[in-house]
């Protein structure tokens, strides 16, 4: 798949490797190592088609991970191509992938939103026992927001997206048709 032909990329396209389907989570990481161990014999690119409604953001991550270290492992080019809806943990997979390597289908639709917590905290007792746990709280809400903003960094990366107008953005759901993230740069074409 030369990406200087933008015909035999979609060409290619039609035909993935890797298919993930449902909630970014367990099932997903062992379907996506399962399957990428398939392809270790061969050679040329490796498309990787998703299509998910998001899930577990630790996920994502981890499959983004595990992409890194099969091109290693593979010395291949690995493609994106999302198809119908990606949201949320699936656009942190998708940011794993170059933009260069990023395809939508035009009926697909990204949700990009920052991370959630839902967490109640009761704060009872002595006010000297209760500062750790508010401190804890404090640690787990600044280490969620270093990843976001880690994964964010590389979602756009290449891309016409600013931090700060993905930042404002993300905190309310945007949701981008595959025109648009072609238009933005977030992608390399519409399959």
């Amino acid at each position: 798949m030369s990406r200087d032909d933008p015909a035999r990329t979609i060409d290619l396209l039609a035909v993935p490797q890797v298919s993930l389907t449902g909630e970014v989570g367990k099932e997903m990481l062992a379907s996506l190592l399962e399957q990428l161990g398939n392809v270790e014999s061969g050679s040329g690119p490796v498309v990787i088609e998703i299509t998910t409604l998001g899930g577990d953001a630790e996920f994502g991550r981890r499959m983004a991970l595990e992409l890194g270290l099969a091109r290693q492992r593979l010395r291949r080019r690995l493609v994106f191509l999302g198809k119908t809806v990606v949201y949320s943990a699936g656009v942190t997979f998708m940011g794993a992938f170059p933009c260069a390597d990023r395809y939508l289908t035009r009926d697909a639709m990204l949700l990009i939103h920052v991370r959630q917590l839902e967490k109640t905290v009761q704060v009872q007792g002595p006010m000297r026992a209760s500062l750790p746990q508010l401190e804890s709280l404090c640690e787990q809400i600044k280490a969620g927001i270093e990843l976001e903003e880690r994964d964010f960094r590389r979602l756009i990366e290449g891309s016409r997206v600013t931090m700060d107008e993905l930042t404002e953005r993300a905190l309310y759901n945007w949701y981008l048709t595959a025109e648009d993230a072609l238009e933005r740069g977030l992608i390399a074409g519409i399959a």
